[in-house]
């Protein structure tokens, strides 16, 4: 005889839309507590076929369906049982028709499912070398032409899913393909308003760092966009006061490299540190202009400790530093410590400052030639 719970996922597939209805808010109702997901996760290998199913229905029943569908791929057992059934192709699936009500809610879905590395391997569709990567394109290619600003932004989650994929070789390899441009699409939108693609682009970046040993010219290629995504965030405010002792970070670095220690002017025994046009001449014109102006500050800790990690993981390679130099970036860094509250993202600063005042190959690279 079947169990209550038998018969309320037997009730999913029911013809009767009211039904349908009925049982799909229930299901949705009980994966909102840990009691729910745990009387739930029995019916698995029903209950998950039967809410993708529902997935195309009209939205008042594909929503409740998506909501308990992210709600149960909370829970690891739950999700590895929703990789193996296909729920990341079907979810991909669903995605792009054009009666999907459920975008957000899906995207938020593939977040949860490649968490897992079975679901990333989905997702990146390793095993079939005629489509490997088609899923992730067309997530960076959605990524990339909605916004944060003109709507509701849907596909903003797909920076957490990049994050995600990057966090295998696999995944890195894809996004620096020269061929395939995804990286330099996904670096643009570190300009967005949107905290939460702001971090999905900038921990996308520090994890395709670690690649730099054996592509670091294809992370250079898109330079123009890569360093400004690197530095701005960790450069400071426009104008910062400390006082005449000098700053943290100067004494060391400063003299060691022959720095001004501020390109600033004494203010009754205190020193306004502005980037100075001696400072911009020696940066690329995206980053000097970028300088030279008022800009939103970033005040998330997280997306600074990142870009500070992905140009430390750079700078271990000879090309790396040379890059690092020809922007000027011992002077950002410089100037982005003095300004820095926050314990560990000081902690990252220093741990790039180590290779700064260490002498390992962090010299500027002389402009004298050789005869």
């Amino acid at each position: 005889m079947a169990t209550e719970l038998e018969e309320l996922v037997s009730f999913l597939s029911s013809p009767s839309p009211q039904i349908t209805k009925a049982a799909v808010d229930i299901v949705r109702g009980l994966t909102g507590s840990e009691e729910g997901l745990h009387s739930l996760a029995n019916q698995a290998k029903a209950l998950i076929p039967a809410l993708s199913r529902l997935l195309t229905a009209p939205k008042e029943v594909s929503e409740a369906a998506a909501e308990a569908l992210v709600n149960l791929s909370q829970n690891s057992n739950l999700a590895e049982e929703m990789v193996q059934l296909k729920l990341v192709e079907t979810t991909m699936d669903v995605l792009y028709k054009p009666e999907c009500y459920v975008t957000r809610l899906l995207v938020m879905l593939l977040v949860n499912l490649t968490q897992l590395d079975a679901g990333t391997v989905s997702l990146l569709q390793t095993d079939d070398e005629k489509v490997r990567g088609l899923y992730v394109m067309k997530l960076v290619r959605s990524f990339c032409r909605t916004t944060h600003e003109n709507d509701d932004d849907s596909f903003e989650h797909v920076g957490s899913i990049l994050v995600n994929i990057t966090k295998h070789q696999t995944g890195r390899e894809l996004l620096l393909d020269p061929k395939r441009g995804l990286l330099k699409q996904i670096i643009r939108q570190f300009d967005s308003s949107s905290s939460l693609r702001k971090k999905g682009v900038s921990g996308t970046i520090r994890n395709c760092c670690f690649e730099a040993e054996n592509q670091l010219q294809n992370l250079l290629l898109v330079s123009e966009f890569l360093w400004p995504a690197l530095l701005l965030p960790v450069a400071g405010n426009k104008v910062r006061v400390v006082n005449s002792a000098g700053s943290r970070w100067s004494r060391a670095v400063a003299h060691r490299y022959g720095m001004a220690e501020s390109g600033a002017v004494s203010l009754s025994g205190r020193y306004s540190l502005i980037y100075s046009e001696e400072d911009r001449k020696k940066m690329p014109l995206e980053l000097g202009t970028a300088l030279s102006i008022e800009r939103e500050p970033v005040n998330d800790p997280e997306i600074r400790t990142q870009v500070l990690e992905a140009i430390y993981l750079i700078l271990l390679q000879e090309a790396g530093r040379r890059a690092f130099w020809s922007v000027n970036g011992p002077r950002i860094v410089q100037v982005g410590y003095e300004d820095e509250e926050d314990p560990k993202v000081m902690g990252a600063y220093e741990q790039l400052g180590s290779l700064l005042v260490s002498g390992s190959g962090m010299e500027e690279p002389s402009t004298e030639t050789t005869e």
